[in-house]
């Protein structure tokens, strides 16, 4: 027997099921518009079920639904039919996913939707199955073939699924005009909330902000370097961002010149500022760039006047895993 070549193998493979995803087009028809105008009007929840990989794609489905602001989760058809059934009410909407459409354990879970007319949406490949026959809104699956030597192992079948699975969530996402700002709001960590976070949302604010006017000396302006911990402070004339002096800088000024010398003599007139609705790694970026450790925030980079709005330290950017 010769050398299999599994890298042969896995290309065909993916060729096999790269051809067979190209039939989910046929699926986008009235039905498919009838299931987003459902979901998106529905006032419960959208509950997904499945049995076997079938159950694993509805998992995932349903997880995709609430990141994206619709309230959904997923219900085993098999323990539903021991008590679960009552976590279904009138106004949610069922989500049901079978390649063949005729898993046995379904069967009580379609009854009990119908009895209480509970919409249901099925996602099966024949058009004379039990689940599509119960189903209000009935999505036709297209026929594949599977990419394993014996044409029998769920591969394509399953991919084709999940991937009917995404472009629903991706429809609904336009149909909700659901935004990044949203999106965030649903995932605040790992390295997609890392990705979303704003300066604003973790720029120092308020009172830890180390601000003096501008008619005040450098002996007073290291006091306020000293007590806010910053490595500056920023310069203000009726409440105007006029510029910015480093610790490095006002020690450097007071060993040459008088304490009472007015700070404004020694202060940079164009300190880096941003806005506050960057992103968070955007700003890392600029620091990286400028070799600088803070950066002004302001509501517009374009007023001639810029208000401090806050201040966003690489120690804060790094804290939080921005990157």
């Amino acid at each position: 027997m010769g050398k299999v070549n599994y890298i042969k193998i896995a290309k065909k493979v993916a060729s096999i099921q790269i051809g067979e995803l190209k039939k989910i087009n046929k699926v986008f028809d009235k039905s498919f518009i009838k299931a987003i105008d459902l979901i998106s009007s529905c006032k419960g929840k959208v509950i997904t079920a499945g049995i076997g990989k079938s159950g694993l794609i509805a998992r995932k489905v349903s997880a995709t639904l609430s990141s994206v602001g619709i309230s959904s989760f997923y219900l085993n058809p098999g323990e539903a039919n021991h008590g679960d059934l009552g976590q279904i009410e009138k106004k949610d909407i069922l989500i049901v996913f079978s390649y063949s459409g005729n898993t046995a354990e379904m069967s009580n879970m379609l009854k009990y939707a119908n009895r209480f007319s509970i919409k249901i949406i099925g996602v099966a490949s024949k058009k004379e199955s039990i689940l599509l026959k119960y189903s209000d809104i009935k999505i036709l699956l297209p026929r594949v073939d599977e990419a394993d030597p014996t044409k029998m192992v769920p591969t394509s079948s399953t991919s084709i699924t999940l991937l009917f699975g995404d472009c629903l969530a991706v429809a609904l996402m336009y149909k909700k005009k659901f935004s990044k700002d949203r999106f965030k709001i649903f995932h605040p960590g790992g390295n997609i909330g890392q990705t979303l976070m704003l300066v604003k949302d973790i720029m120092i604010t308020g009172k830890k902000l180390p601000t003096i006017n501008i008619n005040r000396s450098i002996a007073e302006a290291i006091k306020v370097i000293n007590l806010k911990k910053l490595g500056l402070v920023v310069i203000l004339a009726k409440n105007s961002i006029k510029g910015i002096v480093t610790d490095g800088d006002a020690r450097r000024g007071i060993k040459f010149y008088s304490k009472d010398e007015k700070i404004s003599k020694f202060m940079s007139s164009k300190p880096m500022t941003v806005e506050e609705n960057i992103s968070a790694s955007k700003a890392l970026a600029i620091m990286n760039e400028k070799k600088i450790t803070s950066l002004l925030v302001v509501s517009s980079n374009k007023s001639m006047s810029k208000k401090l709005k806050g201040i966003v330290h690489i120690h804060s950017l790094l804290k939080y895993g921005v990157k």
